[in-house]
């Protein structure tokens, strides 16, 4: 194996590192950042993780728990390695990851080479044009409940190597570190671990596996790792499918959440997946009910909060094309996964949201003797490289609002 044999080096550890680099790994437990290994000589670090690997003295430590807010004023709960262990997760998931791949299904999307989001979010679209009943499932907590023994199984059966089975075995139970003390998992992986979403798809597999065999008929699944619909022609079907899904779920030791998992009628209602919410709506050209994905409420508020921190009082001294740059990159990148769907009046109204924001942003940061008039705002605007949600709109249609 890469990392871990004679017949290789510090070199296979290299292209987990510069992997490790482009996620831009950050401190953990132990205070090391990429930064820091950098500065102190990353073939020096690598040769002594590759001798730790070949020695079997290698031992991972805990992850450090971290608590990402939500839209809604929760939070989600992040566990993140150390540089160390992330580099040696990599080196491992380059290894195991093509082996897994050779017999993952096609209603797989998540985290997986060449399978994106959008992918996903085009076959539902499609697979609705002719479909009007859709299981929205949510599993509850899966990535604090995955199985250990069960996982472990699962892994063994493409995998014999035993210093990988060893690896896979110690990170499952490195332990968390939540406020300074260390605590033991008995079950679950860690949401923030680089090989934490392949062994999350190792372990629903068994469900596409299991679906596609036996219950296609009923409907058709589209997963993202634990995030998943499946696709069906009637209520009867829907119905049987919850059913169905809840008692296999069961045998993997997970829950169907019974608040958020839902039985649609897509004549009546829609559903949100991968930020997207789909509904029928008349076409305009047939007046034919047909399906359209826009960004969802959640999405949309999502987005407002990142707009409304970066232009936010607190930041009123910061250097405009700094700020400019930042809500460059929130725009575009937002922008770039949207576009696939019927976004065009969302996008237009994140375009007037940010306008106004700026505008207001702009009057504070000139202060009660500014006078900043609409005209010259949207001059700046036009000669600061401010990009747009929606390409070809036009922002300024808003200036009589606040001018």
């Amino acid at each position: 194996m890469l990392c871990m044999t004679a017949s290789s080096g510090p070199t296979s550890c290299g292209g987990a590192s510069e992997e490790v680099r482009a996620n831009q790994g950050r401190a953990c437990v132990d205070g090391v950042r990429i930064d820091d290994v950098e500065r102190s000589g990353v073939e020096a670090y690598l040769a002594g993780l590759a001798a730790d690997l070949k020695a079997e003295v290698y031992r991972p430590q805990p992850v450090l728990r971290v608590e990402i807010p939500k839209p809604d004023g929760r939070t989600r709960p992040l566990g993140i390695p150390t540089v160390r262990d992330r580099v040696v997760q990599q080196a491992c998931k380059i290894v195991i990851e093509p082996i897994f791949e050779a017999n993952f299904l096609p209603c797989s999307y998540g985290y997986r080479p060449k399978r994106s989001a959008g992918q996903a979010v085009l076959a539902v679209k499609e697979a609705l044009v002719r479909s009007w009943w859709v299981v929205d499932a949510d599993i509850e907590g899966y990535f604090d409940k995955v199985d250990h023994e069960t996982l472990r199984g699962l892994v063994r059966r493409r995998i014999s190597d035993r210093r990988v089975l060893t690896l896979i075995d110690q990170w499952l139970r490195a332990g968390v570190l939540i406020d300074g003390h260390r605590h033991q998992t008995r079950c679950g992986v860690p949401q923030g671990g680089v090989i934490s979403p392949l062994l999350a798809n190792i372990y629903l597999h068994t469900l596409d596996r299991w679906w596609s065999d036996r219950h296609t008929g009923l409907g058709q699944l589209y997963r993202y790792c634990d995030d998943f619909v499946v696709v069906c022609h009637s209520r009867g079907a829907a119905q049987q499918v919850r059913d169905l899904v809840a008692g296999f779920l069961g045998r993997l030791k997970l829950t169907l959440h019974p608040g958020k998992t839902h039985v649609v009628d897509l004549g009546a209602d829609g559903f949100d997946f991968l930020g997207f919410h789909f509904h029928k709506r008349p076409s305009r050209r047939t007046g034919r009910l047909v399906p359209y994905a826009w960004p969802s409420q959640k999405a949309m508020q999502t987005v407002r909060e990142k707009i409304r921190q970066q232009t936010e009082r607190t930041r009123l001294r910061v250097d405009l094309g700094e700020l400019v740059g930042t809500l460059n990159r929130i725009i575009r990148g937002w922008r770039a996964y949207f576009a696939i769907g019927n976004s065009t009046k969302k996008l237009a109204d994140l375009d007037r949201y940010v306008w106004l924001r700026l505008w207001r942003f702009l009057k504070k940061r000139q202060g009660s003797r500014g006078r900043l008039h609409p005209a010259a705002f949207a001059e700046w605007e036009r000669r600061s490289g401010l990009a747009y949600f929606y390409p070809t709109g036009r922002r300024g249609l808003a200036l009589h609002v606040v001018g």
